[in-house]
């Protein structure tokens, strides 16, 4: 992804200013983390590091960005000449792509500069506060679909180019089949999927003449039934199947409308009398993690699942109270006392408990401890330079893997009356109890 530095906040930028004039220059640690989950939620999706990855390490101003800064805003020729020759040098920790995450747990720890860490807040939380709730609810449908397949049926509607294009990618690595974006599948090896729109049969005079012409062209497609009555293009379909006798091999069918449940039913009733068991039923038209749940419950014989709008907008939970947070600056703990936003101070490590293969617990405490548990946050990039490549396929495997370890109930759609375990070390309390004390002293 090539993103301009200028993709910050404003804020960003006057307060990298003072810590020119003041000489602040010492490493900082900033940590992103989310307070509390959605509703409906139980589990986030850790996702988008890669992006994050390759804008730090491609960091810089332009000439034409530098121009723009002294010609809008007025910033001091010292601080714009620090601009010119800026790199990212610092340090990266995160969770790896495709790890459940839960409230209070840092997905991602920056240590750098702290110039050069302030700058990068905009992008990273852009980054991964977007596509780990992608993820997250491309997995609530993969999962609802109980093994059936999952395509991403969502560019259209999604709120922009490169939404579109991460949707996608969140949904295969959340074990979706595919997408049926060109673009995604160019850029991040996603299988694509797609054959025909309403738009071409009504261009024919016949429905019967576009599937001829369509299956002709096109011998193993998928035919879409319901652009004048469902059941009688499943009829036509047979019929095209008894003119074309060997030559048919037409795979599937598609309702987009309707009474998906019940037309799915009759539409496999008439396949099966037909000969035609091997023609599939892909199903779409407005579906969700409910709307799958709800016709696989009622035994719809669908076998497949186009999902649009509702993935591409994440609907039901758009968004997380995600935020990027100093914790430390100059060697020094920091923490922040706003009401109901406490954050804890220093450096932190997740530690992740199991007991007969599946996860327990997690306990978050300092960077230094050790406690019992899997270490989750692991060096991705050091000095500025990225110590391991992202691999989609890698996370779709770590995914799957992370939710066959989650107890049932907490991979249902519904909250469950008993979260994830998340604790904070008595280490952890203490300091905060500590550097409290200090502020009130300092009051």
């Amino acid at each position: 992804m090539k993103a301009s530095a200028l993709f910050t906040d404003l804020y960003e930028l006057t307060m990298a200013q003072a810590y020119t004039v003041e000489r602040m220059n010492e490493p900082a640690v900033f940590e992103l983390a989310f307070r509390k989950l959605p509703r409906n939620r139980n589990y986030v999706v850790a996702a988008g590091l890669g992006d994050v990855l390759e804008f730090l390490a491609s960091l810089h101003f332009s000439d034409e960005d530098i121009d723009y800064l002294r010609s809008t805003f007025g910033f001091s020729a010292p601080f714009l000449a620090r601009l010119k020759g800026l790199r990212f040098t610092g340090d990266v920790f995160a969770l790896p792509e495709g790890t459940l995450v839960f409230p209070h747990e840092p997905v991602l720890q920056v240590r750098a500069p702290i110039l050069e860490a302030q700058l990068v807040e905009t992008l990273v939380l852009n980054q991964i506060h977007f596509q780990s709730l992608a993820a997250a609810k491309a997995a609530r449908i993969v999962e609802a679909a109980k093994g059936r397949s999952v395509v991403d049926f969502g560019s259209r509607r999604a709120h922009g180019v490169d939404a579109a294009l991460k949707v996608a990618r969140a949904t295969y690595l959340a074990g979706g089949t595919g997408t049926s974006n060109v673009l995604a599948g160019r850029l991040y090896g996603i299988p694509v999927f797609g054959t025909m729109a309403h738009s071409y049969i009504q261009a024919h005079d016949c429905e019967e003449d576009a599937f001829r012409a369509f299956a002709g062209l096109y011998p193993e497609t998928n035919l879409l039934v319901d652009t004048y009555d469902t059941l009688e293009g499943v009829r036509r379909v047979i019929a095209l199947s008894r003119r074309l006798g060997g030559a048919f091999h037409v795979q599937a069918i598609r309702l987009d409308s309707g009474d998906l449940g019940a037309l799915a039913v009759e539409a496999r009733r008439l396949l099966n009398e037909a000969g035609l068991a091997r023609v599939t039923i892909f199903a779409s038209s407005s579906l969700d993690e409910y709307e799958v749940q709800k016709l696989i419950a009622s035994g719809a014989p669908i076998d497949a699942f186009g999902v649009g709008t509702k993935l591409a907008v994440m609907e039901g939970a758009s968004h997380l109270d995600m935020a990027y947070k100093l914790v430390e600056y100059a060697g020094k703990p920091r923490l922040k006392l706003s009401s109901s936003k406490v954050l804890y101070p220093g450096r932190k490590q997740v530690f992740r408990q199991s007991r007969n293969g599946i996860f327990s617990g997690d306990i978050i405490g300092r960077f230094d401890e050790t406690l019992p548990g899997k270490p989750l946050l692991l060096p991705v990039m050091r000095a500025g330079v990225p110590l391991t490549r992202v691999n989609l396929n890698d996370s779709r495997r770590r995914l799957r893997l992370e939710l066959s370890r989650l107890t049932p109930v907490l991979r249902e759609l519904d909250s469950a009356q008993t979260p994830y375990p998340v604790t904070f070390s008595d280490d952890l309390q203490e300091d905060l109890d500590r550097l409290t004390g200090h502020l009130a002293r300092c009051a």
